[in-house]
């Protein structure tokens, strides 16, 4: 399927069953909801999969069953990261990328590599994937940030990195990212508050947490700011804002997994080291989403 990765993507959950196990009933119920809801695409086995904590066997039980349920609906990506340059290429060497229709790979962690560093790693990526990459800067999380100039030359240069989903929280960058990078490469929101601001600028869309719970109204509102509409479009924003800040008080996807049990959709069951969100947070949670369902 080809896609040129606009618009909405939902960074997809990993419900658990109470003992630990991977709770595949929901799982699919979710993937349903989040179809439904109009998504441009899903990703699998990112942040908010809570990969990390994830066997190897796991993990690919959990793409193996994305990749099945969504069956072509919408496009797959695959998170795909690390910090071992080398050990990531052999991973992406050995990937099944049927069902997989691109990589989301996050920058190098903790290392801290210089600049250059970060263009050569992704270099190495581009040159052995054989799905286009779109890379992921979120320096909260990695220790480093891609900084505008070398993400401009990472979409400039690399002829299979076609997207960045930003969650630098550095509006300055993002303008110049937008700005300078080749027609048609996708700036995509990494947070899901500063969506509409960054489609403001030029932005192509969000790869959201959000949209495990709303998908319809978070695509609703790209919709709209993709045809311009800016006036329908924060009319969402401003309703959403309440759910954003809630769902990310006590971190991501601790907030997430807490709304989708108030929704019915699954447990509120996460891996060590993460915990549930705290009561007074999940009580906020449930106030915001009964307002927002008014």
């Amino acid at each position: 399927m080809a896609a040129d990765f606009k618009g909405h993507g939902v960074a997809l959950v990993t419900p658990f069953h109470k003992h630990g196990t991977v709770d595949f009933t929901s799982f699919g119920n979710i993937i349903e909801h989040i179809i439904s809801g109009g998504v441009d695409f899903v990703v699998a086995l990112g942040t908010t999969s809570e990969s990390a904590t994830l066997t190897e066997k796991e993990r690919l039980a959990v793409t193996d069953f994305i990749v099945d349920t969504v069956d072509k609906r919408v496009p797959v990506v695959l998170g795909l990261g690390g910090n071992s340059t080398q050990n990531l290429v052999e991973l992406i060497k050995k990937t099944n990328f049927d069902g997989i229709d691109a990589i989301l790979s996050v920058a190098p962690y903790y290392n801290i590599p210089q600049q250059d560093g970060l263009f050569y790693h992704y270099k190495n990526v581009n040159d052995v994937s054989p799905v286009p990459v779109i890379v992921y800067n979120i320096p909260k999380r990695t220790g480093v940030c891609i900084k505008s100039e070398t993400m401009v030359r990472i979409a400039n240069e690399l002829d299979q990195v076609i997207a960045v989903k930003d969650a630098a929280a550095d509006i300055i960058l993002t303008m110049d990212v937008v700005k300078n990078c080749k027609p048609g490469f996708s700036v995509l929101s990494g947070d899901d508050q500063l969506t509409l601001p960054i489609m403001a600028m030029g932005g192509h869309g969000v790869i959201s947490v959000t949209g495990n719970a709303f998908p319809a109204e978070m695509t609703q509102m790209v919709r709209f700011a993709q045809n311009g509409d800016f006036e329908n479009a924060r009319k969402i924003h401003y309703k959403l804002q309440p759910v954003f800040q809630a769902l990310f008080a006590d971190g991501n996807p601790a907030g997430i997994k807490a709304a989708l049990e108030i929704l019915g959709m699954c447990s509120n069951n996460l891996r060590l080291p993460l915990v549930k969100v705290k009561p007074d947070v999940y009580q906020r949670i449930q106030m915001v989403i009964a307002d927002f369902q008014k």
